[in-house]
């Protein structure tokens, strides 16, 4: 085993209470464990277990990665995945300063931005666990894709030896079969997606770099069978980190809207996505905002 610490500086008005309620969401503590100036992640990162662990303190992250294998860069930093990864789960991809400039004058945003402060759209620690999320919330509630993610942890996934499992990777993943996934409350077609991009993404024909290009990446995870625009978008926004994603498809993000503009009934999707076009190229921050404000 190898630690590294890392310090991060935080952007003035970090929300830190985002980050832990986003990665606390599964209240058995299975590969997260948060306190209320903590976060413990796992994760496998090139095939080892990682625990990312951070601490909030006066404006910094203060950060250690524990590495299970002990490999680290040549110059005996953390390992540049875990590097990104920690970057992805405090939510410092993408600036909200640009959405708040734009919309200071919005009879609809701009007090929004005022009164709930400065948000970071919080990341998954991967663009696979990013994707394979999205698809597990399909069309369930929170709380059945919460259990359906645990599930998914415990078969395919590792655990450190900390004691925290470790969200798997596509390599992981591509080596189940759909009978391993079904007895524990997968639908057959959830089951068969899951399996399907993990394999693609373990050929490398989905590519899992936040850096490659995103319209390529859409149109190649829109022909997956079982992949629709909203987990495009969803994996856009939480995994590759794109700071322009219509996500006009989501139930939250239409009643947000129906509020704001004080509609007697949810818009329908087009409707929406009419109104998010107003917010390009910001339509990321946009969403984070709507989801604020049902909060």
């Amino acid at each position: 085993m190898s630690l590294h610490r890392l310090d991060i500086a935080l952007p003035p008005g970090y929300r830190r209470q985002d980050a832990i309620a986003f990665h606390g969401r599964d209240r058995e503590a299975l590969a997260e464990r948060v306190s209320e100036d903590r976060l413990r992640k796992g994760v496998l990162l090139d095939g080892a277990p990682v625990l990312l662990d951070i601490a909030f303190e006066d404006g910094w992250a203060r950060c250690s990665v524990d590495v299970a294998n002990g490999l680290a860069d040549a110059d005996g930093a953390p390992p540049a995945r875990a590097q990104a990864a920690l970057l992805n789960t405090l939510g410092l991809r993408i600036d909200p300063a640009p959405f708040a400039c734009a919309v200071q004058d919005d009879p609809l945003f701009g007090p929004l931005v005022r009164r709930v402060g400065s948000l970071r759209v919080i990341q998954s620690a991967t663009v696979f666990e990013a994707l394979t999320w999205a698809i597990m919330g399909q069309q369930i509630n929170v709380a059945f894709a919460i259990a359906l993610r645990r599930s998914f942890i415990l078969l395919a996934g590792r655990r450190h030896p900390d004691g925290l499992w470790c969200y798997p990777e596509a390599a992981d993943v591509a080596r189940l079969d759909v009978e391993q996934l079904t007895p524990h409350k997968f639908s057959r077609a959830k089951a068969e997606t899951l399996l399907r991009l993990a394999r693609l993404a373990a050929d490398g024909a989905v590519s899992l770099d936040r850096d490659a290009d995103l319209g390529g990446i859409s149109a190649r995870l829109l022909a997956v069978k079982g992949i629709g625009p909203w987990t495009v978008n969803y994996a856009l926004l939480r995994g590759y980190g794109y700071p322009d994603c219509s996500l006009h498809g989501d139930v939250a993000v239409r009643s947000a809207i129906g509020r704001l503009l004080d509609m007697p009934e949810r818009p329908s999707m087009a409707e929406a996505e009419a109104f998010l076009q107003n917010y390009r190229p910001h339509r990321t921050m946009a969403a984070a905002y709507l989801w604020a404000s049902l909060g």
